[in-house]
């Protein structure tokens, strides 16, 4: 290997990396949306699949820091944003995953949820297709992301008033306890969304 290669910097091939496990989050995203219309266990077999996609872009991404000495973008941000975007992919795959397990059936909640999360994901989707080009314009997709999480915690914390709002028996009491898992999972999904749009706000303010 030519020693000017481990210099190189190769920013393209880090944000078609991030690109490409964004593209895999949002497409998660669209399958848990999905799920929560149709409660359909076929979706969920799909969202697993995708979580397992993304893994292997990460790791290839992981790999690629590893052999690469000079990175454009903070090598700590972009480990971190890659972290971050995978993160809400797992968290839409344990979501479906304990709802099978624990055999609960979607809510008026979860899928508001979901929807929010289709479309925050969506934002930092473009949020890393503009960094590179139009850093600014990926800003305030950035933003636009974590208005989104302030939605989500809100329909989050309307179902856990709901939820708690009266049990009736001790099946009722385990049903409760069942639903906060899941609707946990997805207030975990949107908090990754709300760090990665942290994140990018931040690399663009050194980009700027």
């Amino acid at each position: 290997m030519n020693i000017r290669n481990l210099f190189k910097p190769r920013q393209s091939n880090f944000i078609k990396l991030l690109l490409d496990q964004a593209s895999l989050t949002l497409k998660g995203m669209e399958q848990l949306k999905a799920y929560m219309d149709e409660h359909n266990p076929s979706v969920a077999q799909e969202i697993m699949m995708t979580e397992k996609e993304a893994d292997e872009v990460r790791r290839i991404l992981i790999d690629e820091l590893l052999r690469t000495f000079i990175t454009p973008i903070d090598r700590e941000d972009i480990f971190a944003l890659s972290r971050a975007i995978d993160d809400m992919v797992d968290y839409a795959n344990t979501t479906v995953d304990e709802m099978e397990i624990l055999d609960v059936a979607p809510t008026t909640y979860t899928r508001r949820i979901a929807s929010l999360l289709r479309d925050a994901a969506y934002e930092i989707h473009l949020g890393v297709q503009r960094l590179e080009d139009h850093p600014r314009v990926a800003s305030d997709h950035a933003q636009r992301a974590k208005a989104l999480e302030n939605r989500v915690e809100h329909v989050y914390r309307e179902a856990i008033a709901d939820l708690f709002s009266g049990p009736q028996d001790v099946e009722h009491v385990v049903e409760m306890l069942k639903m906060r898992e899941v609707y946990r999972h997805l207030s975990n999904a949107a908090d990754r969304g709300d760090e990665a749009g942290n994140i990018i706000a931040d690399i663009v303010v050194k980009m700027t």
